[in-house]
């Protein structure tokens, strides 16, 4: 027989969960809306988006779309920021400033920040926190502030095919070639060669493709072993738990 005791602390713990699912719930349904996509693009007026594109919610600053083109399934995480031009409201000219290639993915917290061109190639992904600008404060005058002091602006490129690690920065006039990996953490400026690793601030190359040597100085462990075709996710849990399941003791069979 139930007391009050016991009653009331479970009708207590009954409103908890039924409060947390309606608010996850909530939450769910303002990510779902918040999204901004071809068909739904919110306030924001891009030059183009891409079909299969989607920018999650919360978006982060976001202006002067009119210059901005995200390719064909582009995946940009929530909290990232995208601009075109120095502040809201100028007329940048009849040519895109900010171009995404198809397939490009931008970690959360990401922001590119461009007044000149920037362009990041097809299949391009980058961790959470990276930072690509064109532009950089300058301190040629030592009397004057540097807040206050015209930047100077180069244009940015990053090649196809390329990996920028978590909290990387690449700097005005930046160009990466195709395949390039970024380490996290680095600090880019100036040219990195197709199939280059770099890393460190100022990032430097640590590993490359040589066409006849493979890569130098060579991979430490083995390439993975992709899936064959037509193994399926039942049979992929499956082999898992043949891989979990404890060994047969001595002396008996399976």
């Amino acid at each position: 027989m139930r007391t009050k005791q016991t009653l009331f602390p479970n009708l207590a713990a009954l409103r908890r969960r039924t409060a947390s699912r309606l608010v996850h719930r909530a939450a769910r349904w303002v990510r779902e809306t918040g999204a901004v996509s071809a068909e739904c693009p919110g306030p924001y007026r891009f030059r183009r988006i891409g079909t299969g594109t989607r920018l999650a919610f919360p978006q982060g600053t976001i202006f002067g779309e009119p210059w901005i083109e995200l390719g064909d399934h582009c995946i940009i995480g929530r909290d990232v920021t995208l601009t075109a031009g120095m502040m809201p409201g100028l007329d940048l000219g009849r040519d895109p400033v900010v171009t995404l290639g198809n397939g490009v993915v931008l970690g959360r917290g990401s922001h590119i920040v461009a007044d000149v061109r920037l362009t990041v190639g097809d299949d391009c992904y980058f961790g959470p926190g990276v930072y690509l600008t064109t532009t950089n404060h300058s301190y040629d005058d030592p009397d004057t502030p540097i807040g206050k002091q015209w930047p100077r602006s180069q244009p940015v490129e990053i090649g196809p095919g390329s990996w920028i690690g978590t909290g990387a920065v690449i700097l005005p006039g930046a160009r990466l070639g195709r395949n390039v990996v970024v380490a996290a953490g680095s600090v880019v400026r100036g040219e990195v060669p197709d199939h280059t690793v770099v890393a460190g601030a100022p990032a430097r190359p640590v590993r490359s493709w040589d066409p006849d040597r493979g890569w130098q100085p060579p991979l430490r462990t083995p390439p993975p072993v992709p899936v064959p075709e037509g193994v399926t996710a039942r049979d992929l849990a499956y082999l898992a738990t043949l891989d979990t399941a404890p060994a047969p003791e001595e002396g008996k069979t399976p």
